[in-house]
C-alpha cells in the first residue's frame, strides 16, 4: 500500500508546482450526472446518462444543421447601439463592449444561409449568451434582412429562439421588433416559402409573443422553457400553484402551442421533412 499512503511526514507540495484540472473537462447535468464534454460534443450536447439537452449557441447549431458545418453568415457586422444613453449598474455602451469581448459574438442572434441534406436553408439562430438572448433592434433587422434573402432567393426560412425577452436597454425600439418581424414573416407566408420556427431553453417574453410562435410548423426542444412571463411571475401573480412541468415543452405541446417535440439528434431530418411536406416535393 506505499502507493496508496505516503511514507514519510510533512511532505508538502508548493502551490505553484500544484496541478490544477483544466476547466471545462466535465459538464454536470441538473439531474446530477457527470458527462465528459468530449463525449457531450460528439452527442450534439445532450446528455447520454439523461437525455437533458444542454443550453448551446448559434456555432452548434450551424454545426448540427448545415451540411460540413458550410455556410455564408449574413449581415454579420450589425451591432447595437445607444440611443437612449441607457444606465442602469452600468452603462449599456460599456455593457455592450463587455459581452461583445467575452462571447466574440455582434450581439443576440446571427444569420446564416448553406446546404441542409443538399437543399439551401436559411437559419437565424439566437445566443443565449449575449445578454440573454435579449431581442433587441439588432435581432430585429437581422431577423427581417434574414427573411428579404429567404423570400428573394425562394429559400425555406428557420428560426431558432433563446431568449429571455425584450432588450430592456432599449426599451420602445425592441418593442417595436415584434410588429417588425411579424410583418416580415406576414410577407414570407405571401410568398409561400416554409417557415419552422424552433424553440429552445429558454424562449419567452417578447419572441413567444412574436415570431417564435408564427411557424408555418412550431417545434421544440425536449424540456425547454417556453412561455410568455416565467413561472415565478406567473405564480405570483395569480396567487396559485402552478402545474407540474408548467411551462416545458411537453406541457407546451400539451396544450396545444406547439405542434412537434423534437429531439437533437433528429433536428436536421425533421426540419427538412417538414419543409419537403410543405412544399410537396421527395422527401430527402
Amino acid at each position: 500500500m506505499a502507493w496508496f499512503k505516503r511514507k514519510e511526514k510533512g511532505i508538502t507540495t508548493p502551490t505553484q508546482e500544484k496541478k490544477d484540472v483544466p476547466k471545462g473537462l466535465w459538464y454536470k447535468s441538473p439531474t446530477g450526472k457527470i458527462i465528459d464534454t468530449e463525449e457531450l460534443a460528439k452527442n450534439l450536447w445532450v446528455s447520454p446518462e439523461d437525455d437533458f439537452h444542454v443550453r448551446i449557441g448559434s456555432n452548434e447549431y450551424f454545426q448540427i444543421l448545415f451540411d460540413d458545418n458550410q455556410f455564408k453568415e449574413l449581415n454579420e457586422n450589425i451591432t447595437s447601439k445607444d440611443p437612449l444613453k441607457f444606465e442602469d449598474t452600468k452603462k449599456y455602451k460599456d455593457r455592450l463592449k463587455e459581452v461583445t469581448a467575452k462571447t466574440k459574438l455582434k450581439d443576440a442572434i446571427r444569420t446564416a444561409v448553406g446546404k441542409s441534406k443538399g437543399k439551401d436553408l436559411v437559419v437565424a439562430c439566437m445566443d443565449f449568451a449575449f445578454i440573454g438572448g435579449s431581442m433587441g433592434a439588432v435581432v430585429g433587422e437581422k431577423i427581417s434582412r434574414a427573411i428579404d434573402y429567404s423570400i428573394k432567393k425562394k429559400i425555406p426560412f428557420v428560426m431558432i429562439s433563446k431568449s429571455g425577452g425584450a432588450r430592456m436597454m432599449e426599451a420602445a425600439y425592441s418593442l417595436m421588433q415584434l410588429a417588425k418581424t411579424s410583418a416580415k414573416l406576414a410577407q414570407l407566408a405571401e410568398a409561400k416559402i416554409p417557415y419552422i420556427s424552433l424553440c429552445t431553453d429558454p424562449t419567452t417574453g417578447g419572441t413567444t409573443a412574436s415570431y417564435a410562435m408564427l411557424g408555418d410548423i412550431n417545434i421544440g426542444e425536449p424540456g425547454a422553457l417556453i412561455g410568455f412571463a416565467g413561472p415565478r411571475v406567473v405564480r405570483d401573480t395569480t396567487g396559485k400553484d402552478l402545474p407540474e412541468g408548467f411551462q416545458t415543452s411537453e406541457f407546451v405541446l400539451e396544450h396545444g402551442f406547439l405542434d412537434f417535440i423534437v429531439h437533437r439528434k433528429d433536428l436536421k431530418n425533421k426540419i427538412n421533412l417538414y419543409i419537403d411536406l410543405i412544399e410537396n416535393k421527395d422527401i430527402r
